[in-house]
Protein backbone atom coordinates (compact mmCIF):
# COMPACT_ATOMS: atom_id res chain seq x y z
CA UNK A 1 0.00 0.00 0.00
CA UNK A 2 0.45 3.70 -0.70
CA UNK A 3 1.69 6.34 1.52
CA UNK A 4 1.05 9.91 0.54
CA UNK A 5 1.16 13.70 1.62
CA UNK A 6 -2.36 15.51 0.67
CA UNK A 7 -3.81 18.66 0.40
CA UNK A 8 -6.98 18.58 2.47
CA UNK A 9 -9.94 21.30 1.74
CA UNK A 10 -12.34 23.45 3.80
CA UNK A 11 -15.92 22.05 4.59
CA UNK A 12 -17.84 23.63 1.91
CA UNK A 13 -15.76 22.23 -0.79
CA UNK A 14 -15.56 18.47 0.69
CA UNK A 15 -19.31 19.19 0.07
CA UNK A 16 -18.92 19.86 -3.74
CA UNK A 17 -16.89 16.93 -4.30
CA UNK A 18 -19.34 15.01 -2.42
CA UNK A 19 -22.36 16.52 -3.74
CA UNK A 20 -20.37 15.33 -7.17
CA UNK A 21 -19.35 11.84 -5.89
CA UNK A 22 -23.38 11.19 -4.98
CA UNK A 23 -24.86 12.08 -8.28
CA UNK A 24 -21.52 9.76 -9.58
CA UNK A 25 -23.33 7.27 -7.63
CA UNK A 26 -26.95 7.79 -7.96
CA UNK A 27 -25.98 6.72 -12.16
CA UNK A 28 -24.24 3.60 -11.30
CA UNK A 29 -20.85 5.05 -12.03
CA UNK A 30 -18.35 3.67 -8.98
CA UNK A 31 -17.54 6.99 -7.09
CA UNK A 32 -14.72 7.55 -4.71
CA UNK A 33 -16.92 8.15 -2.08
CA UNK A 34 -17.70 7.16 0.69
CA UNK A 35 -14.66 5.89 2.20
CA UNK A 36 -12.28 8.47 1.18
CA UNK A 37 -12.24 12.11 1.60
CA UNK A 38 -11.75 15.42 -1.11
CA UNK A 39 -8.19 15.74 -0.94
CA UNK A 40 -5.41 16.40 -3.56
CA UNK A 41 -2.34 14.60 -3.02
CA UNK A 42 0.87 16.05 -3.32
CA UNK A 43 3.36 13.76 -3.30
CA UNK A 44 3.35 9.36 -3.18
CA UNK A 45 5.79 6.69 -2.28
CA UNK A 46 5.63 3.28 -1.55
CA UNK A 47 6.19 4.44 2.21
CA UNK A 48 6.92 7.89 3.43
CA UNK A 49 8.58 7.61 6.89
CA UNK A 50 6.75 9.44 9.69
CA UNK A 51 9.73 11.69 11.06
CA UNK A 52 8.30 13.95 7.77
CA UNK A 53 5.69 15.31 9.09
CA UNK A 54 7.91 17.28 11.80
CA UNK A 55 9.67 18.57 8.51
CA UNK A 56 6.10 19.53 7.17
CA UNK A 57 4.97 21.63 9.21
CA UNK A 58 6.16 24.55 9.56
CA UNK A 59 4.74 24.99 5.91
CA UNK A 60 1.15 24.81 7.29
CA UNK A 61 1.72 27.90 8.83
CA UNK A 62 0.90 29.38 4.24
CA UNK A 63 -2.36 27.82 4.69
CA UNK A 64 -5.29 28.32 4.56
CA UNK A 65 -4.66 29.01 0.73
CA UNK A 66 -7.39 29.68 -1.80
CA UNK A 67 -7.74 26.94 -4.34
CA UNK A 68 -9.77 26.61 -7.54
CA UNK A 69 -11.35 23.09 -8.56
CA UNK A 70 -11.77 23.17 -12.33
CA UNK A 71 -12.56 21.39 -15.67
CA UNK A 72 -12.97 17.46 -15.46
CA UNK A 73 -9.75 15.25 -16.23
CA UNK A 74 -9.35 11.62 -17.73
CA UNK A 75 -6.35 9.66 -16.64
CA UNK A 76 -5.92 6.31 -17.75
CA UNK A 77 -7.60 4.27 -20.88
CA UNK A 78 -9.60 1.15 -20.64
CA UNK A 79 -11.06 1.50 -17.28
CA UNK A 80 -10.48 5.29 -17.13
CA UNK A 81 -9.85 7.67 -13.40
CA UNK A 82 -12.20 11.20 -13.68
CA UNK A 83 -10.61 14.14 -11.80
CA UNK A 84 -11.50 17.48 -11.15
CA UNK A 85 -8.19 19.76 -11.68
CA UNK A 86 -7.14 21.31 -8.98
CA UNK A 87 -5.83 25.05 -11.33
CA UNK A 88 -2.10 25.67 -10.74
CA UNK A 89 -1.62 28.38 -8.72
CA UNK A 90 1.92 29.97 -7.66
CA UNK A 91 1.28 29.60 -4.61
CA UNK A 92 -0.10 26.27 -5.10
CA UNK A 93 3.45 24.85 -7.01
CA UNK A 94 5.51 26.39 -4.56
CA UNK A 95 3.64 24.64 -1.46
CA UNK A 96 3.50 21.38 -3.92
CA UNK A 97 7.71 22.08 -4.64
CA UNK A 98 8.90 22.39 -1.23
CA UNK A 99 6.42 19.86 0.24
CA UNK A 100 8.17 16.90 -2.24
CA UNK A 101 11.89 18.64 -1.85
CA UNK A 102 11.22 18.00 2.16
CA UNK A 103 9.80 14.76 1.87
CA UNK A 104 12.23 13.42 -0.67
CA UNK A 105 14.84 11.85 1.37
CA UNK A 106 11.96 9.53 3.86
CA UNK A 107 10.09 8.39 0.87
CA UNK A 108 10.97 4.60 -0.21
CA UNK A 109 11.77 3.52 -2.59
CA UNK A 110 11.30 6.65 -4.47
CA UNK A 111 8.41 9.41 -5.75
CA UNK A 112 5.89 8.15 -8.02
CA UNK A 113 7.05 10.35 -10.99
CA UNK A 114 4.14 12.02 -12.09
CA UNK A 115 4.54 13.75 -8.60
CA UNK A 116 7.53 15.89 -9.33
CA UNK A 117 7.56 19.68 -9.57
CA UNK A 118 7.23 20.12 -13.77
CA UNK A 119 4.94 16.78 -13.72
CA UNK A 120 2.53 17.05 -11.05
CA UNK A 121 -1.17 17.72 -11.82
CA UNK A 122 -2.89 18.64 -8.74
CA UNK A 123 -6.68 16.89 -9.24
CA UNK A 124 -9.14 15.56 -6.68
CA UNK A 125 -10.68 12.06 -7.71
CA UNK A 126 -13.53 11.59 -8.52
CA UNK A 127 -14.06 8.12 -9.61
CA UNK A 128 -12.38 5.45 -10.89
CA UNK A 129 -12.62 2.28 -13.02
CA UNK A 130 -15.04 4.10 -15.12
CA UNK A 131 -15.60 2.14 -19.08
CA UNK A 132 -16.01 3.47 -22.03
CA UNK A 133 -19.48 3.19 -21.81
CA UNK A 134 -19.76 5.51 -18.94
CA UNK A 135 -17.24 7.78 -19.75
CA UNK A 136 -19.15 10.40 -21.48
CA UNK A 137 -22.28 10.66 -18.56
CA UNK A 138 -19.39 10.81 -15.90
CA UNK A 139 -17.83 13.39 -17.93
CA UNK A 140 -21.06 15.14 -17.51
CA UNK A 141 -21.83 14.88 -14.22
CA UNK A 142 -18.37 15.63 -13.08
CA UNK A 143 -18.61 19.00 -14.99
CA UNK A 144 -21.12 20.47 -12.63
CA UNK A 145 -20.24 23.45 -11.15
CA UNK A 146 -18.22 24.38 -13.62
CA UNK A 147 -15.63 25.90 -10.78
CA UNK A 148 -15.90 25.08 -7.09
CA UNK A 149 -13.75 28.13 -5.43
CA UNK A 150 -12.37 26.62 -2.33
CA UNK A 151 -9.81 26.78 0.32
CA UNK A 152 -6.92 24.61 1.39
CA UNK A 153 -7.09 24.25 4.65
CA UNK A 154 -4.50 21.13 6.05
CA UNK A 155 -1.85 18.92 5.03
CA UNK A 156 -2.24 15.47 5.77
CA UNK A 157 -0.35 12.50 5.57
CA UNK A 158 -2.01 9.32 4.49
CA UNK A 159 -0.88 5.78 5.41
CA UNK A 160 -2.66 3.68 3.24
CA UNK A 161 -1.33 0.58 4.66
CA UNK A 162 -3.31 1.09 8.25
CA UNK A 163 -5.75 3.87 6.18
CA UNK A 164 -4.91 6.17 8.69
CA UNK A 165 -4.82 9.89 8.42
CA UNK A 166 -2.24 12.09 10.47
CA UNK A 167 -2.81 15.73 9.99
CA UNK A 168 0.17 17.53 9.95
CA UNK A 169 0.85 20.50 12.16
Amino acid sequence: MVHSVELVFDTATEAAVRNIWAALTDNGIPAQAPSSRPHATLTVADRIDGRVDALLAPLTERLPLPCLIGAPLIFGRAKAVLARLVIPSIELLDLHAEVYRRCLPHLTPAPMPHTAPGQWTGHVTLARRIGPRELARAVQLAARPAEIAGTVVALRHWDGERRVEQLIG
